[in-house]
């Protein structure tokens, strides 16, 4: 009878450490952080999909579902989590909720017009409402730096059984991340400092502060231009010597066409919400040095 106990109490045990780890992130890139982490142990369900816009994104009820039976929900401070969080918190009493973005110290969103050099406060249509703080941190090498240990902290504290191989794997992705900052900051090494390059979205800023460029947004304040602010757009656009307009396909591109038509310019998309998150900063990066197109 004790040695059938034993036996059983190993077997549970061992299935325990086998058991993955049941993870929701909000946007594409965080599953492509955790699974840095985490490697085998987890299994990753992205709530908002390509394509989606994660400022107004409403989950499916399979997603609802899936709330229900997750371990751990990795939040990144965007919009559509301001109303839907709460919900999954009554979906799911045990589900951890972890913040990414307090590991970051946000800056404020680029939405004025940039004739005047202006950084507008005030929240915008796509609900950039946070005392008009930039919501897209994770486009940056070093703020995912500083979240990367936050994600190694909370997979730790749900399975202590492969603390090792998580602080194994933060190093080596430490590492790497380091080795893309070096990268791209050689890439973007021509550009003369202050550099400026235009974009429909304000998506950027943290990627502009971290090598010294200026994005020039399309949107004012978040809304399409009006034609005179678009004729202001053009001469700055023109002055700062602009090479490309880079749209992303989460949003209209109608008036950044208009500008590329006026400038002789091309449309380059790239989506900020890729889950191949590197090759998406390198991509942007050779794009903007004239190496490539995105």
């Amino acid at each position: 009878m004790k040695l059938r106990f034993v036996f059983f109490s190993l077997l549970l045990i061992l299935l325990q450490a086998q058991a993955k780890l049941n993870i929701i992130v909000s946007i594409p890139p965080e599953k492509y952080f955790v699974e840095q982490i985490a490697k085998d142990h987890a299994q990753v369900t992205v709530m908002v999909p390509p394509g989606s816009s994660p400022h107004t994104y409403e989950p499916k009820a399979s997603q609802m579902r899936a709330v229900g039976d997750a371990d751990l929900y990795f939040a990144i401070g965007v919009e559509f989590e301001r109303a839907w969080l709460p919900r999954f918190r009554s979906q799911n009493p045990n589900l951890t909720i972890v913040d990414l973005s307090r590991a970051v110290q946000k800056i404020p969103m680029t939405g004025g017009h940039e004739k005047h050099g202006e950084q507008h406060t005030s929240g915008d249509e796509h609900g950039h409402e946070e005392h008009g703080l930039d919501p897209h941190i994770w486009l940056s090498v070093r703020n995912v730096r500083k979240m990367a240990p936050l994600i190694e902290k909370t997979l730790e504290s749900k399975d202590p059984a492969h603390a090792a191989e998580y602080r194994k794997n933060l190093a080596d992705f430490d590492k790497s991340l380091q080795t893309l900052d070096q990268q791209i900051q050689k890439i973007l090494s021509p550009l003369p400092k202050g550099s400026a390059f235009m974009v429909m979205h304000p998506s950027w800023g943290y990627f502009a502060r971290d090598y010294g460029l200026r994005q020039m947004p399309v949107e004012i304040e978040g809304k399409a231009p009006k034609p005179r602010q678009l004729m202001q757009l053009i001469d700055a656009a023109k002055k700062a010597k602009i090479r490309a307009i880079f749209v992303q396909p989460e949003f209209s591109d109608k008036s950044a066409r208009l500008l590329a038509e006026e400038l002789r310019v091309p449309v380059l998309k790239i989506s900020p919400l890729a889950e191949n998150w590197s090759d998406t900063l390198l991509r942007l990066s050779r794009a903007l040095a004239g190496e490539q197109r995105p």
